[in-house]
């Protein structure tokens, strides 16, 4: 038997009991569309935060107050907690680091902005020149705060593009004057829209010195030391030198948590992957219930067809024919059924784009080729089953079936 007979024979079966191959079809389309969606969800995610954290800045090290006794990122670090308090003075100190180009000491609260009438409350961040070029962010109109000392607390403000368009609407803000919680600050500069990003939106911020946000919010201590190395081989000698000047600086101890982006980035990375793969693995259970159904329908058309079976071997088609008629309607019934699948995979990620914008939900192409792969391997197997007992019927007692 050639392999066109054989596609022929397959394609006329399939098509003369259509319930039976929609059912198939069917079955393999939801286990490769959620194969797809699933893993477009997770790999959405994993851009996503990659995405953002490498929209912070390039060769960053950041230095977070708060060390736990096991290392890495513990509660009281997230929250600031630490036996010593970081300051200006420490951030100040790491410039002389011959490794480090610029810092940028941040400090947060959250104040009431008010002009005229217009009032809000906003986050307040305190920082110096070089945050603008640490965290490569653009400047909409103005200027950002000029070259200083930090410790001046300068009566300038830099505004947000969203926060700006709320108090001042079409009025232009340069040089007006607004009240951030009981002082008064001139307007220098707007920042250019650039939306959410994990989970600080810049648009809705307002930034002032770091030595007026200390001086606004009652505290000398930092939220946090933005680092820049001077080159991408200087990010692990920036990171030695920080560790070192804080210890010196905190009586020889390690109270801080100096943490690196390309650290970060690579655990996020990891930990996202690894959640895509449990997805796509978890989806693809599906296409094994798929394989069971194919199995059962299968079963079912050896006892419809056992007739035309018989015929077949009376006519002189072997047991292995017979199989590779089984195999062959098996094999395209899946990868109809997985094509599918896939369109409805690429439909679904499409919508979960157009429903969250910010989320690139592009399945990797190695889940659409494993879904398609998936889908025909566990078609074929599940039909060996129905192919033996097909090739092993008796052609006489098939024949006095018809």
């Amino acid at each position: 038997m050639k392999p066109t007979d054989a596609f022929y024979f397959a394609s006329r079966a399939a098509l003369g009991y259509p319930v039976r191959t929609g059912l198939m079809m069917l079955a393999m389309a939801i286990g490769v569309a959620a194969v797809v969606v699933l893993t477009a969800l997770g790999e959405g995610a994993r851009r996503y935060v990659v995405s953002e954290f490498s929209s912070l800045g390039s060769n960053l090290v950041i230095v977070l107050p708060g060390r736990s006794q096991t290392g890495g990122l513990g509660p009281s670090t997230m929250l600031g907690q630490s036996e010593r308090d970081l300051t200006l003075d420490d951030a100040l100190a790491l410039l002389r680091a011959g490794s480090v180009r610029r810092i940028a000491p941040i400090t947060v609260g959250v104040a009431e902005v008010s002009y005229r009438a217009l009032s809000r409350e906003a986050t307040v961040v305190g920082t110096t020149a070089e945050f603008i070029e640490v965290r490569r962010l653009q400047l909409g109109q103005g200027h950002f705060f000029s070259q200083q000392d930090p410790r001046s607390a300068a009566a300038e403000c830099v505004l947000g593009a969203l926060l700006r368009d709320e108090l001042f609407g079409p009025e232009p803000a340069l040089g007006r004057w607004l009240r951030i919680g009981d002082r008064r600050f001139r307007v220098v500069g707007v920042m250019a829209a650039s939306g959410q990003g994990l989970g600080f939106n810049t648009d809705e911020i307002v930034m002032v010195p770091v030595a007026a946000a200390q001086s606004m919010f009652n505290t000398n201590k930092l939220f946090r030391i933005l680092v820049e190395a001077k080159g991408r081989d200087a990010v692990d000698a920036a990171k030695d030198s920080v560790t070192a000047i804080i210890k010196a600086r905190h009586e020889n101890k390690e109270d801080v948590t100096v943490i690196t982006q390309d650290a970060v980035l690579g655990t996020f990375d990891r930990i996202l992957t690894a959640l895509t793969m449990a997805v796509a693995g978890i989806a693809a259970v599906s296409l094994a219930v798929a394989g069971i159904l194919v199995m059962n329908v299968m079963l079912v058309a050896v006892t419809q067809r056992t007739a035309e079976i018989g015929l077949l071997k009376a006519l002189g088609a072997s047991n292995g024919h017979v199989r590779l008629l089984f195999f062959t309607e098996a094999a395209l019934l899946s990868l109809a059924g997985a094509l599918l699948g896939l369109a409805l995979g690429e439909g679904g990620s499409a919508l979960l784009r157009q429903v969250y914008p910010a989320l690139p939900a592009y399945a990797p192409a190695w889940a659409s080729a494993a879904g398609i792969g998936i889908a025909l391997l566990t078609g074929i197997l599940f039909s060996i089953l129905p192919a033996r007992r097909a090739a092993g019927l008796d052609p006489v007692s098939a024949l006095s079936k018809r």
